[in-house]
Formats: C-alpha cells, structure tokens, sequence
C-alpha cells in the first residue's frame, strides 16, 4: 500500500483501504474544494478508492499561491501522483477538472507512464468547442461578482460577506484563468473508455458540447445526462452519477464487484 509523502497536500480525505482494487482521482471544479468528494468513499464500493485532488489555494492548502495555467498544474500533478500509480486507477473530473483529468491522461501517455483505465469526464465542453462566455478572471470585482451570480455556483451570502469574498476571489479568479487561456494542443486521441456526464438543465454546457468528447478516444464513449444545472453532482443526481461511474469502472475495468 502506498505511503503518504510531503506531497500528500495534493490529495485529501483519502482513506487507503486494503480491499481497493483500484484508486479513482476525483478534480474538483473552479472555486471548487477536495471536500466535494470528501463524502464519496462512503459511497462507492470498497474495491474503489477515493482520492480527491486538492489544488492549491484552497481549503487545506489556503496558504499555497493558486496556479493559473494548466501547464504548471500538469507538471506538479504528473509528479506528485506517480507513487499512487502502483494500483489500477482513474480519473474523473467536474468542469475545470476534466480538462485537468483529459490533459494529464496525455502527459501521461507522452512519457510513457501507466495510463489511467477510464476517463470520467463531467460537466466540460470538448477542447475544440468554442467558448460561449467572454473570460472573466480578471474583471473588476463588481463585474465579477455578478458574473458569479449569473453562474449560480457561489451562494449569494458568500458573494455579499466582504472578507469570505477577499479570500474566495483569488482563487476564483485563478480557476477561471485556468480555464480560459487554456488552449488544447491537437493530438492523436486515446484509445482508453471515455464517459462524459452533463446537467439537463446546465446553460454553460449542453449536450452537443459533451457529444463532442467522442473524438478523444478510439475506445468506448458514453454520455449520459442527470436532472440537474452545472453543480448537478452536488443535488439530488448525485446518487445517480455514482451509480453510473460504478458502474462504467466495472464494465472497463473488471475489478469491481458490484455498482455503488
């Protein structure tokens, strides 16, 4: 069973369990936290381990300098995830954390590193779809506050707490930025299954924009769509996409013994 290091800040909540047959990498959303996830090992069968990526920036990492570039991000990730490898593994990212999940399945690729079973990817446009918002990471804070009211992720007590907003907006913004330079280089597709997941009633993304993950892999796709806006993983379908990505693992993996 793997140790923890001094890098073990990047991966909180997990709990190493001897009956895990396979570990599922779990990338949170911009603004977003581990503690998303915190709930899901009590949830998903006892052959999955659950490790929730934390970024720095936030929550248990408040004093290290959020990154705002993916690049620099992938670099750190590839790094500090490597000593977790030694199980078959997964990755399943919510939003900005897809694109995180998809760009380091091809780092890992280029350098010939073990390749994760299944990519989980939610919530995200493929690369190549177009943006429909103008980028908002370096707005005046006026005008990105109600840009974060427009996207109805960050309660409104939070958006009006003036010292909750000095130490939220940083790393707000830093995500976003994350999300809104990055520039997908072309490459050959993986070959590994690819499930994409979306909310029926997101208005960032919608189902031609998650259809286009197809491309990305020569392997098996699927998509599927839960009652639900953007944040649809935190309501009620929470439940439902658990089931599904249970599910999805053990059909790709074989190593599970039962959905959650």
């Amino acid at each position: 069973m793997t140790s923890l290091t001094n890098d073990d800040r990047w991966i909180a909540y997990r709990k190493p369990s001897p009956a895990a047959r396979l570990r599922l990498f779990c990338f949170h959303y911009a603004g977003g936290g581990a503690s998303v996830f915190r709930d899901w090992q009590g949830i998903v069968p006892a052959e999955i381990e659950i490790c929730p990526v934390q970024l720095p920036g936030r929550e248990s990492r408040l004093r290290d300098p959020a990154l705002t570039r993916v690049e620099p991000l992938i670099d750190n990730l590839t790094r500090v995830l490597e000593p977790f490898l030694d199980l078959p593994f997964a990755f399943f990212g919510h939003s900005m954390g897809a694109i995180l999940s998809h760009e380091l399945a091809l780092r890992l690729r280029a350098l010939e590193k073990p390749q994760p079973a299944h990519l989980l990817l939610s919530a995200r446009r493929a690369p190549h779809r177009p943006e429909k918002d103008k980028p908002i990471h370096d707005l005046p804070e006026e005008e990105f506050k109600q840009e974060l009211r427009e996207l109805d992720g960050t309660p409104e007590a939070v958006l009006e707490h003036p010292e909750l907003m000095e130490l939220l907006s940083p790393v707000l913004r830093a995500d976003f930025a994350v999300c809104e330079t990055h520039e997908h280089q072309a490459q050959e597709p993986l070959t590994l299954p690819i499930s994409v997941f979306g909310g029926l009633g997101d208005e960032k993304v919608d189902r031609q924009d998650l259809e286009a993950w197809r491309q990305y892999t020569t392997g098996s796709f699927k998509l599927r769509m839960f009652a639900g806006n953007h944040f649809f993983l935190q309501d009620a379908a929470k439940a439902d996409l658990l089931r599904c990505l249970c599910e999805d693992l053990a059909a790709s993996t074989g190593l599970l013994g039962g959905g959650a």
